[in-house]
């Protein structure tokens, strides 16, 4: 039996009942809230992050289907409003986020499962915390993890001014490394650098990747965080020092590249999931993100907010480009 708050109340939530455009996303108002199991919180939701990978789900093409109705969203900060029998960890009131709902984020309540459930601290504000989860662990994980950056490195934010951007170049910047990034407009060459990059470059200017190189030298880059392979990506291997790596974040479609491009340098291209992170890495990350909550230098950038009845908005927004900061449906 879960403790807080009692069942059999409605809420307003957008579900989508078949797959499609963004049109398919309808906000319910006569919802059920639901009622954590014995390993579960429920969450009043403030705010949720809106990911790129929704929109995948939301049509229906990517390789994880969900099952209709479905409620998007993962990223979410809100406060506990009931807990399950066997949560020892929170209580009602506590201020939390969460990149692991189990109902769904856009809606005014959701379920997640007690041990993927984080404090908020009071320093920062709930719309800052929905732009938590998804961003800081990809970036974590794709730098860290899967990119082995180390102190003393250079890394290249191919795309820094997004949510996972800004993110990436955060951790950078506090763990030591070199940090560049990319944007595509003055107001968002001036976030990344905001955001910790020691030097921002516009990717839309032609020839800007030479104008890297030459600001790199002849040692070149370590890593890259490639956030539009399709695009970038035979680019980034010509930018890459001796044993570079270009970690793949994002891809909307096909490239052509020369794999001899690899050989000389012996670099690597590694993708990333962070649906494949082990339980122990998601510990480290945790561990790392809370470590800079506390001493500050982990400080979400919060871009457009919208209210829940314009999800389908937001939907057609963030496959556009051009972000600035993280994506946001407040509630």
């Amino acid at each position: 039996m879960a403790s807080g708050k009692a069942a059999g109340s409605l809420m307003r939530a957008v579900r989508v009942s078949e797959f499609g455009g963004p049109s398919v996303l309808k906000l319910w108002a006569d919802v059920p809230i639901p009622e954590p199991a014995d390993h579960q919180v429920l969450i009043r939701v403030h705010a949720c992050g809106v990911n790129p990978v929704e929109t995948y789900m939301r049509s229906g093409t990517y390789a994880r289907k969900p099952n209709l109705p479905w409620t998007p969203g993962n990223d979410v900060a809100g406060v506990i409003e009931q807990v399950g029998q066997h949560v020892t960890t929170f209580k009602k009131g506590d201020r939390v986020f969460t990149c692991g709902t189990v109902s769904g984020g856009y809606a005014e309540y959701t379920i997640a499962a007690g041990d993927t459930v984080y404090p908020l601290p009071n320093s920062l504000s709930y719309k800052q915390g929905s732009a938590i989860g998804t961003p800081y662990f990809t970036a974590y994980r794709a730098l860290m993890q899967k990119g082995q950056a180390k102190a003393g490195e250079t890394v290249l934010v191919h795309g820094a001014s997004g949510g996972v951007g800004t993110a990436t170049c955060q951790i950078a910047r506090a763990l030591g490394m070199r940090v560049l990034g990319t944007a595509g407009t003055p107001e968002g060459m001036r976030l990344v650098e905001k955001s910790g990059a020691h030097r921002a470059f516009n990717h839309r200017q032609i020839g800007y990747t030479d104008i890297i190189e030459s600001y790199t030298g002849s040692a070149g880059v370590n890593v890259i965080i490639e956030m539009l392979s399709n695009v970038n990506l035979a680019r980034d291997l010509r930018l890459l020092s001796v044993a570079g790596r270009v970690v793949v974040v994002g891809c909307r479609g096909s490239i052509e590249i020369n794999p001899r491009e690899t050989m000389a340098k012996e670099s690597s291209i590694i993708g990333i999931s962070l649906s494949s992170a082990t339980k122990k890495e998601l510990q480290e990350t945790v561990a790392t993100l809370l470590a800079g909550m506390e001493v500050g230098w982990l400080r979400p950038v919060v871009g457009s907010e919208f209210p829940l009845d314009k999800a389908a908005l937001t939907h057609e927004l963030i496959m556009q480009g051009g972000a600035l900061g993280k994506m946001i449906l407040t509630i």
